[in-house]
C-alpha cells in the first residue's frame, strides 16, 4: 500500500514537472507593455543568453537596447530552468527555445526563474535593463 501511495506521488511530481515545462505560443505578439514578443524567424539586431543554475543566473543584470530586437535564450546549465518577466504580461522564456524580444520601453524589469527548482529557488532573480 504504501509502495503504491508513494509510486503515485512520483508520477503526480513527475506529471507537474513535465505540466511547467510547457511552451509559451507567444508568435508575433504585443504585450500591451512596451514590448513585441516574436517567433525566432524574425531578425534580431542582438542576442543575449540568460544562463541559469541552481540557484542563480550568470548575471545580476543583462542589458539590452531599447527599441533593438533582440534573442533572448534561456540555457539550463543543470536541471530545468525559465524565465518569467512579470512586468511584460507574465512573458515566459523556457530553456533552449528563444524568442525575440523588442523592449519599447526603458526601464529596468526584473525576472525570476519560473520553474521550482529547490532549496533556493525564491533567490533565482535578476533584471534587464533597457535604455
Amino acid at each position: 500500500m504504501k509502495k503504491l501511495l508513494l509510486m503515485s506521488l512520483m508520477l503526480a511530481a513527475a506529471i507537474f514537472v513535465l505540466a511547467a515545462c510547457g511552451s509559451n505560443s507567444n508568435s508575433n505578439t504585443n504585450t500591451g507593455n512596451g514590448t513585441n514578443v516574436e517567433d525566432t524567424g524574425t531578425a534580431a539586431s542582438a542576442k543575449v543568453t540568460i544562463k541559469a543554475k541552481k540557484y542563480e543566473f550568470d548575471q545580476p543584470v543583462y542589458k539590452i537596447k531599447k527599441g533593438e530586437p533582440t534573442e533572448i535564450t534561456v540555457v539550463s546549465e543543470d536541471g530545468v530552468h525559465g524565465v518569467e518577466i512579470p512586468d511584460f504580461n507574465d512573458l515566459k522564456l523556457s530553456s533552449g527555445k528563444p524568442k525575440v524580444v523588442t523592449f519599447n520601453d526603458a526601464g529596468t524589469y526584473e525576472f525570476h526563474c519560473d520553474i521550482p527548482c529547490g532549496g533556493g529557488h525564491a533567490k533565482m532573480v535578476a533584471k534587464i535593463e533597457v535604455s
